[in-house]
């Protein structure tokens, strides 16, 4: 279950913007819980939805720790990626950290919705089910989030021209 969970668990939890210096604690930690909850998992959803409710609290557990600890080191992006040419490896990785920014900008809410609908393709009565809300309030956040995330493109492209 763990190899072939990890690496979805991995890209949930820096979606939800656990630095990658804190990314294999934080993958441990949320297979602990599995190995914890197991017995009790209700075949409700989908497992992903499930997993990624536990990743939701475990990241959020991780940030507030940070802020706790502050991090003297470097985040660098994990390369799961394997292109072909250095170009576009670095393009990739350029496009991962565009995108981690963005979704850094967004409160833990909204980036939660936002992750599950638009990059996990979740339906969003699986959103709302996995993150324990109601399907009204799931939809309002993502709409708010949809909103920041669109400003944030386009200050991003004003600010490339500008360059």
């Amino acid at each position: 279950m763990f190899r072939d969970l990890r690496p979805y668990v991995q890209s949930a939890l820096r979606g939800l913007g656990v630095p990658a210096a804190d990314l294999e604690d934080a993958c441990q930690e949320v297979f602990v819980v599995v190995h914890r909850k197991l017995a009790t998992y209700e075949d409700r959803g989908s497992l992903h939805a499930w997993l990624y409710g536990i990743c939701v609290r475990v990241a959020n557990h991780t940030r507030r720790r940070r802020v706790r600890t502050p991090d003297v080191g470097s985040d660098t992006l994990p390369e799961g990626v394997d292109l072909t040419t250095p170009a576009e490896q670095l393009t990739a990785s350029q496009g991962r950290q565009i995108l981690y920014s963005i979704l850094d900008q967004l409160d833990a809410d909204k980036r939660a919705v936002f992750v599950l609908y638009e990059l996990e393709e979740l339906t969003m009565s699986e959103v709302a089910r996995s993150l324990d809300i109601n399907l009204f309030t799931a939809y309002s956040r993502l709409r708010a989030a949809r909103v920041e995330v669109q400003q944030a493109i386009a200050r991003f492209a004003r600010q490339k021209v500008v360059r």
